[in-house]
């Protein structure tokens, strides 16, 4: 009985260990939707992001290089140390040139008005959005509050004062 307890043991450890790196912590985020589209929701159980969609009275266009912000009728309020971030879809920015300026976006747990995209054309031909369509991605995050030190002095580091490309390969 000995063996079969040290297996049963070793089971319940590998199946909880893979059980806490599957959990996803979920949280509630209230939302008031003043449009006519569906709330956003993820396209798979492990995508980050949920689309935003157009809302519309009529169709928008984008001439190339012009930007626009498109409404969504989505107002939400975030948890306290979390935001929204807005970012481009990745289809959009390929196949058409358009992406979200301002990216990414950061809606704060105090925001209470309309999430907007700030969208911009950077292809040589216009571009019309439409009513529910797919424009941006918005992914819930955890964030961290800073705190300022004011000090004389930082401590050295292996880079020291290089940017811009500083780390690159030679």
């Amino acid at each position: 009985m000995g063996i079969i307890n040290y297996f049963c043991r070793i089971f319940e450890h590998l199946t909880s260990k893979q059980a806490k790196m599957t959990d996803k912590k979920t949280i509630e985020v209230k939302v008031v939707n003043k449009g006519h589209q569906p709330l956003p929701t993820y396209a798979t159980q492990q995508s980050a992001g949920m689309d935003l969609r157009a809302n519309l009275d009529s169709p928008v266009v984008l001439r190339p290089l012009e930007r626009k912000l498109i409404p969504t009728g989505l107002h939400i309020a975030l948890p306290e140390g979390y935001e929204a971030q807005v970012r481009p879809r990745s289809g959009l920015a390929l196949k058409k040139g358009i992406t979200v300026l301002n990216t990414p976006g950061t809606i704060d747990a105090d925001y209470r008005g309309e999430i907007g995209v700030i969208l911009v054309n950077l292809s040589q031909e216009d571009f019309t959005v439409n009513d529910g369509e797919r424009i941006a991605q918005m992914v819930i995050a955890r964030h961290e509050t800073a705190h300022f030190m004011a000090v004389d002095m930082l401590d050295e580091s292996e880079r020291g004062e290089g940017g811009f490309g500083h780390t690159g390969t030679k």
